[in-house]
């Protein structure tokens, strides 16, 4: 069995010998699907903005009773809620920078015999995961249209969860699962995986299993799992 292979690439995106790519692929070898990330979905759903928002919206409501009840005025309650309004900018738009730097950097390549993904702001890297590492995989979509493919790797292909973050299945440390995070178009790239997968075994087309996202990543407006056919 191949196990992956995890290539470092150039921090120069313009000196790959193809896009998302660190050589072009070989003759025998056919380029079904590339694309990156939607930024806003991986934005919300891999960076957690929207739980940081609300955490500071409670934060400061709660400065601003807690300058009522102590027997401040209305404009105190301001004051002691605007002191935090700057850390609570700084921190969304910190995120907010980093999903959609995370989005622009990120390609994911789909071929007939294997995965690559192409990952990383400051320090890129590349992960080739062969078909034959890979021991299943599995799908999340969403209400947008949008979702994830987890790839459960073999025992002798595993990637440690700090080198894929944050292109990881929540929650799957140990046994981390490369991701294909915030995919605009999912069920069409978990369909042409399938097919893919299938073809690389040698068996008949089967479909990808969707699973329930892991704790804390589900969203208001989320479609419930389903299974989807190749």
């Amino acid at each position: 069995m191949k196990a992956a292979n995890f290539t470092p690439a150039g921090d120069d995106h313009d000196f790959e010998a193809a896009w998302g790519l660190p050589e072009k692929l070989p003759a025998a070898e056919r380029l079904l699907w590339q694309g990156s990330p939607d930024w806003q979905r991986l934005t919300r759903s891999a960076l957690h903005v929207r739980g940081l928002a609300a955490y500071f919206a409670v934060l400061i409501v709660w400065r601003g009773a807690n300058a009522l009840a102590s027997g401040g005025h209305a404009v105190d309650a301001l004051v002691a809620m605007a002191w935090l309004l700057p850390l609570a900018v700084m921190a969304i738009a910190t995120l907010v920078g980093l999903g959609w730097l995370s989005a622009r950097t990120s390609v994911y390549t789909i071929t007939d015999r294997r995965i690559v993904m192409r990952v990383g702001i400051v320090l890129t890297v590349t992960f080739n995961l062969p078909y034959s590492a890979i021991d299943s995989a599995s799908l999340h979509a969403n209400a947008d249209g949008t979702g994830d493919v987890a790839l459960a790797l073999r025992d002798d292909a595993q990637i440690a969860y700090v080198h894929l973050w944050p292109h990881a299945r929540p929650w799957h440390v140990k046994r981390t699962q490369p991701m294909l995070r915030a995919l605009p178009n999912a069920r069409e790239v978990a369909a042409l995986l399938a097919g893919a997968l299938a073809a690389s075994a040698g068996i008949p087309r089967r479909g990808l299993h969707a699973v329930a996202p892991a704790v804390g990543t589900r969203e208001r407006g989320d479609a419930a799992p389903e299974a989807l056919t190749a």
